[in-house]
This record gives C-alpha cells, structure tokens and sequence, in this order.
C-alpha cells in the first residue's frame, strides 16, 4: 500500500459565518460547497478543509495543521491578516496562530517542506 498524501483536515467551529469569513479572508481560501451547519473549501489537487458546528469548542495545546505558502513575504502577510483579525501569534514560530475557534494553524514556507 502506498499513501498518496492527505485528503482532507475536519475541524470544529461555533460559528459557521465567521469561520467561512475568517479562511477566506485571512487564507484566501476558496468555498468550494457547504450546508446547513458546514463548509468545505478547497486546499490543493484532492485536498479540501472541512469545518463542522459544534455548540462547544475545547482548543488543545498541541494539534495543529501546517499550510505551506511561498515565501517569507506570504507569511507576513498571513500574520498582518491574522493580527488585523485580533488574534496572536504564537511564538515561537513565524506564523502559528489560533482560528476564532481555538484550532491551532501553522503557515510555513515551501524552504522547510522535504
């Protein structure tokens, strides 16, 4: 058997409007289809994000998802539009933050993937 990457990431929200918001302003990411309670947006070839209601939220420390962008100029700009949100940073990382509804993202350079 041969794993031929990841399909997609789920994650829990308390609020489907700001979360579609939130990844489309702040990731440019595009919706791709959603419902009643849900929304799935498009990552790369194959690869979607899907967030699910959820009527509470509990963030963990550690769990995240990475999302790869091209350069250091996209992570400052992710981090402007994260800060603009009134989200922190996380440090010490460049880019690692918090969503609106506690999921940790980390944003990365193509440099450090393989």
């Amino acid at each position: 058997m041969a794993v031929y990457g990841m399909n997609h990431v789920a994650l829990e929200v308390t609020d489907i409007d700001v979360a579609v918001r939130f990844y489309s302003e702040v990731l440019g990411l595009k919706r791709k289809s959603g419902g009643e309670g849900q929304a799935f947006f498009e990552m790369g070839p194959h690869q979607f994000l899907a967030l699910f209601v959820v009527t509470e939220k509990q963030p963990d420390n550690t769990r995240h998802f990475g999302i790869i962008v091209k350069d250091d100029e996209e992570i400052a700009e992710v981090r402007r539009k994260v800060e603009k949100w009134g989200l922190e940073l996380i440090p010490p990382f460049a880019c690692d933050f918090r969503d609106p509804f506690g999921n940790r993202i980390q944003v990365v350079d193509l440099s450090v993937v393989d």
